[in-house]
């Protein structure tokens, strides 16, 4: 009996003790201290009903929003009288001579405030071409001038001029977003103002856009909506710091949008506050990054590096000797990883000055010193061509002939470019995933010159089995100009 009466006390004790232990842990006792890794949940909701959340971006957006405008471009202009929606199925009726007609174009996007004495960035395109341009911002609408413009990254410089002090944002440093940060687009999308968007970084060095000059396309890609009208707008992170500009959406999804980087903009912002233009250094190489197969094919170890795809006429980098083919690897004894290094880089320098290059040519590390240019901005009916010798590499998948003078004529081939002529590329050829198309001219095989189908042939044939073949491929452009490229594809 006292043995079950003790068990029964125990038992009492036992559940006593855990009760309170428990209601410590429901009380928030100190037990264990809060980690500081992440800040903790917010608490949102009203009555019984409690939600938990990510934290408010009110506060932040509250400072944001004072100092993002919207860009208001008139475009005013003639056109020919009298046209209507028919002309463009049916063409123009013949109504004799039309008498100009004057007309008025509006558009809008958005930017933001960069100093206190109202200096303002947006895109080039926002004003591009635009006779007039105003700033809305506090319900009030101010004459803006265009102070500076740089179509190669869709930036501009405005300046209005305020009473008082404005209220501007502060430039972060876009090399430090990491994909999956936190950003908030802030603009005037469909002219509705001051409209907010929050989503994060989805991927950095987007390029290949066709947005802005390819050169320097190094966009920010984020799923906070980019609607039309918000270009021009910040994009800013959660210090309230703008880390890009709003520039472009991709209209066949949702929330793919792109941003010009910041540290792009503070690059140029002194050449354009100053001269209202940039100047950029020019090398005049075409180039493209190495991969795995490429670097084994020219022989390097590495796949750092840039490689010359085409020398451009009359450049610096011709005047130094550089070859397509050769491989730059360092500047002023930098070391280039891949192209967006050596663009930077030499963009960044002034027309005029001396750089020197570091390069692999044929196994061999070379040395180059040159002087950049100034960056350009933005270069009868034929007879039948006569049947020429054709020939097939059936492992490449190609029909090509000799390029003979009809050819030339009917296709204005400069005499300077000799090679083979492509008529045909199979749809199971490895060259369709090298852009390979009829009409290119291949004028070299692992850097040898071929000016005729039987040197082609001799030249493929020589390569081994499970070695590279790299064909350099020359593709009209208009003109006398031709584009070069390398394609890289395997012996089976």
């Amino acid at each position: 009996m006292k043995t079950s009466r003790s068990r029964l006390f125990a038992t009492l004790v036992l559940t006593g003790g855990a009760l309170v232990f428990g209601m410590l842990l429901a009380g928030g006792g100190s037990l264990t201290p809060a980690s500081y890794s992440a800040p903790g949940p917010q608490r949102v909701g009203a009555g019984d009903t409690m939600v938990v959340g990510l934290p408010s971006f009110a506060d932040m957006a509250e400072a944001v929003l004072p100092a993002v405008v919207t860009v208001r471009a008139v475009t005013i202009g003639t056109t020919r009288q009298g046209t209507n929606p028919f002309e463009f199925f049916f063409g123009p009726r013949d109504q004799g001579p039309s008498e100009p007609r004057e007309f008025r174009g509006e558009g809008a996007g958005s930017g933001f405030v960069v100093s206190a004495d109202g200096w303002i960035v947006t895109n080039n395109h926002v004003i591009d071409g635009a006779t007039s341009v105003e700033v809305i911002m506090a319900n009030r609408a101010l004459p803006a001038e265009v102070k500076g413009k740089d179509p190669a990254t869709d930036l501009a410089l405005l300046k209005i001029e305020a009473a008082e002090d404005l209220p501007f944002l502060a430039l972060g440093d876009s090399d430090r977003l990491r994909v999956g940060d936190w950003v908030m687009a802030v603009g005037s999308p469909l002219f509705l103002q001051q409209s907010v968007t929050v989503g994060i970084v989805s991927a950095m060095g987007r390029s290949d856009l066709n947005i802005t000059d390819r050169s320097f396309e190094n966009f920010i890609q984020t799923d906070a909506a980019i609607n039309r009208g918000n270009s021009g707008g910040p994009l800013v992170d959660l210090r309230g710091e703008v880390v890009g500009i709003n520039t472009a959406m991709n209209f066949g999804a949702e929330n793919i949008g792109f941003s010009v980087p910041v540290n792009t903009l503070a690059a140029i912002f002194d050449q354009l506050k100053s001269t209202g233009r940039v100047r950029r250094g020019y090398l005049g190489v075409n180039i493209t990054n190495l991969d795995h197969d490429v670097a084994e094919a020219f022989g390097v170890a590495s796949t750092d590096g840039a490689l010359v795809q085409e020398v451009v006429p009359r450049s610096p980098a011709q005047e130094a000797g550089l070859r397509n083919g050769d491989i730059i690897i360092g500047v002023d004894d930098r070391p280039v990883t891949d192209t967006r290094h050596l663009i930077d880089y030499v963009s960044a320098k002034a027309p005029g000055s001396k750089i020197e290059l570091e390069l692999v040519r044929g196994g061999k590390v070379m040395r180059s010193t040159l002087t950049l240019q100034e960056r350009p901005e933005g270069e009868t009916v034929a007879a039948e061509p006569e049947p020429g010798e054709e020939g097939a590499t059936e492992w490449l998948g190609l029909q090509y002939q000799d390029l003979t003078p009809g050819l030339r004529q009917m296709h204005g081939i400069p005499d300077a470019i000799r090679g083979v002529w492509v008529t045909d590329v199979a749809p199971t050829s490895p060259l369709v995933d090298e852009q390979v198309q009829p009409g290119d001219v291949i004028s070299e095989v692992n850097g040898e010159p071929v000016a005729s189908v039987e040197e082609f042939d001799a030249r493929v044939g020589d390569i081994g089995s499970g070695q590279f073949a790299r064909l350099y491929v020359r593709r009209l452009a208009g003109g006398d100009a031709a584009q070069g490229f390398f394609a890289v594809v395997r012996v089976p």
